[in-house]
């Protein structure tokens, strides 16, 4: 752990050289080449999925999937969540063969424990309860607990579908960055409605599709808040970057502290309570939670998790498909581009777009017809990328079964099986 009174935090930044970082660092362009993905599960008993699972026993299934053969990076989240996170694939096949190999290894590591990985935005059954204890954790915990309940939902009963690309080409089209960040916060809604799968949380229906969604709305003022997406995007991101408050300046000794009010821009200017330097300006990054993280690529993270073993897949597909083919990217920027009279003049996802998303999911006749069309062009466009014949498979039947229907996955779970339902 780096001491405040070393350089290991970087040599101090001033303020000018803060900005210009943000914009070198955040979006890194050239033709789209990769693809990336990070899956979260909740982990639940195999067969009593709504009685909390042990400490011990989670600690003990943790230890041996971390001494797995795996390609992905394997993460724990602070309530217990696992989450995988895979390599930079040059295909959407590349992608999806090794995560899902890495996938099926993690099933088996935790069923010889009696667990399996479950797929939901929220946690159905259980409150939150806090597995990590380390100094980053425990100054998320009390900055978020300054507005109320949500930061302890998002640590300990959250889980996502992340889908990671890249940034796009400095020129204007349908691969340009400036287009693709302005559709990420358009099409982001019809990807929330469309892949929706948080209805209940702690046995009782919210009222929401994606109570995920309107957890991570709840969060904070600042910190979840999409910038400008139609201002230029290195100047909004850095603007935005710098003055978001300062979650805890980390110490080497002792808790971090969590500065109320102090935003990283006051923070450059002030010196107080230490000068920051680039170590400290990457980490105050990865603190903010927008629903599209810049991070040289576009960090997708709206989605929530998917149920089922290859359930996941299905969003990475599309996702990918709408950004990375060149047709479909466009069918799609046109379709979703009348959503922006929507979203008025809030930021996603606190706007009414993105409300209307994460409440109604595809029962909103608006964001349902979006859909229709962005999926139609996912499905040619997949054909064209020669995706694999089970994924374009799973990919029309959702299109087929859900999306034409004005469905999405939370309109397919049951309420859950409370302890005492279960026992009789």
């Amino acid at each position: 752990m780096p001491t405040p009174d070393t350089d290991d935090f970087g040599p101090p930044l001033s303020e000018d050289e803060a900005e210009e970082l943000l914009r070198c660092i955040c979006f890194k362009t050239g033709p789209p080449r990769t693809v990336g993905v990070e899956v979260e599960w909740l982990v639940h008993d195999l067969d009593r999925p709504h009685l909390p699972v042990a400490r011990e026993r989670l600690a003990a299934a943790f230890a041996s999937v971390r001494s797995l053969p795996l390609a992905s990076a394997l993460t724990f989240e602070p309530g217990g969540q696992l989450e995988l996170s895979s390599p930079p694939a040059a295909s959407l096949a590349e992608c999806l063969e090794t995560t899902s190999a890495d996938l099926h290894s993690v099933r088996e590591g935790l069923g010889a424990h009696g667990l399996v990985p479950a797929g939901y935005g929220i946690d159905p059954w259980h409150p939150p309860r806090r597995m990590l204890h380390e100094p980053r954790y425990d100054a998320m915990e009390r900055h978020l607990d300054r507005t109320g309940p949500a930061g302890r939902i998002m640590m300990c009963t959250s889980a996502s579908v992340q889908v990671c690309l890249d940034a796009g080409t400095e020129e204007p089209g349908p691969l340009g960055h400036a287009r693709r960040w302005q559709m990420a916060h358009l099409l982001g809604a019809v990807l929330v409605a469309a892949f929706a799968n948080s209805p209940f949380r702690q046995g009782r229906r919210t009222g929401w599709k994606s109570t995920r969604q309107a957890v991570w709305a709840a969060l904070d003022p600042v910190r979840t808040l999409a910038p400008e997406p139609f201002a230029e995007p290195r100047a909004a991101w850095a603007a935005h970057a710098l003055d978001a408050p300062v979650m805890c300046v980390r110490r080497a000794e002792g808790p971090w502290d969590g500065p109320t009010g102090l935003t990283f821009r006051q923070w450059l200017r002030s010196g107080s309570p230490r000068r920051p330097g680039r170590a400290d300006l990457d980490y105050h990054l990865t603190t903010l939670f927008p629903p599209v993280r810049p991070r040289g690529h576009l960090e997708l993270r709206m989605l929530d998790a998917q149920d089922g073993e290859h359930g996941w897949t299905v969003p990475l597909a599309v996702t990918t498909a709408l950004f990375d083919d060149p047709e479909a990217a466009e069918t799609a920027y046109r379709a979703v581009k009348p959503l922006a009279e929507s979203a008025g003049a809030l930021p996603a996802p606190v706007n009414p777009l993105w409300v209307a998303a994460a409440r109604r999911g595809l029962a909103d006749p608006e964001l349902a017809a979006v859909a229709a069309v962005c999926f139609a062009a996912a499905v040619d466009a997949l054909e064209r990328m020669g995706a694999p014949g089970d994924l374009l498979e799973r990919v029309f039947e959702f299109h087929e079964r859900r999306v034409l229907r004005g469905r999405c996955p939370a309109d397919d779970l049951r309420p859950p099986a409370t302890a005492r339902e279960a026992a009789i």
